[in-house]
């Protein structure tokens, strides 16, 4: 009863196949926490470059003068910039033709916005679908580890006369610390994915209201100048 149980101990002596899933979860859970960490950090800057873009477009400057400092820094002003831009440039490209009518306009300009939004969408979920993965998957690949260790510990006591507690725990003991890896890697991977989920989604809506929000501004200047404050 004084055999060597800990964590170390029982990796070190589980079967290849169990250390193999072992190595492979650990693995997973490394890379899903790099990519939980590099999506916060990414969600909070285009909150941040969100936040600084509207102060900037409700403080009363021009059309043409946001204009000319989102196509200068182009890609730092966030979302609402990119979508800024994208609107602003179809329109004024639909103005030089000489288009004047208000449904073509805005239609042009809207579509031009939803492009840029999707775009925008699909950076900003990137690697939620790896979480969702990790998630879905990792108590499985954990389950199978722990079956197959089971497994090969119960053909090693086959061998064996006299099968008590201490022949038993060390090889059922080795085969849970796959279970629990797997479970390790998969718990995080699952609260990362719902916390990003909704703050994606908080994001995609505030987006589509700043839309929105310039389309009225668009048409309602769209018998003016597009250089005429807002």
């Amino acid at each position: 009863m004084n055999q060597d149980l800990s964590i170390l101990h029982l990796v070190l002596n589980a079967s290849l196949v169990v250390q193999a899933v072992m190595l492979l979860l650990m693995l997973v859970s490394i890379t899903s926490w790099a990519a939980i960490f590099r999506k916060y950090f990414a969600l909070n800057r285009v909150k941040s470059l969100n936040e600084a873009f509207e102060r900037e477009f409700w403080s009363g400057s021009s059309l043409n003068d946001l204009f000319a400092d989102a196509s200068k820094s182009a890609g730092k002003g966030g979302p609402h910039g990119t979508h800024f831009a994208s609107g602003m440039r179809e329109f004024q490209k639909l103005r030089e033709r000489r288009i004047t009518d208000v449904g073509t306009l805005m239609d042009g300009a809207r579509r031009a916005m939803r492009a840029s939004f999707q775009r925008e969408m699909d950076v900003i979920e990137t690697n939620l679908s790896f979480l969702a993965s990790v998630g879905s998957v990792s108590p499985y690949v954990g389950l199978f580890g722990t079956v197959w260790g089971i497994m090969h510990a119960f053909v090693g006591l086959a061998a064996l006369t006299q099968v008590t507690l201490a022949t038993v725990a060390p090889g059922i003991a080795e085969a849970l610390v796959a279970t629990a890896i797997g479970l390790f890697a998969a718990i995080p991977a699952v609260v990362a994915y719902n916390r990003f989920a909704r703050d994606i989604d908080r994001i995609a809506t505030h987006q589509e209201t700043f839309i929105e929000e310039f389309s009225n501004i668009l048409q309602r200047n769209v018998g003016a100048q597009p250089s005429a404050a807002h």
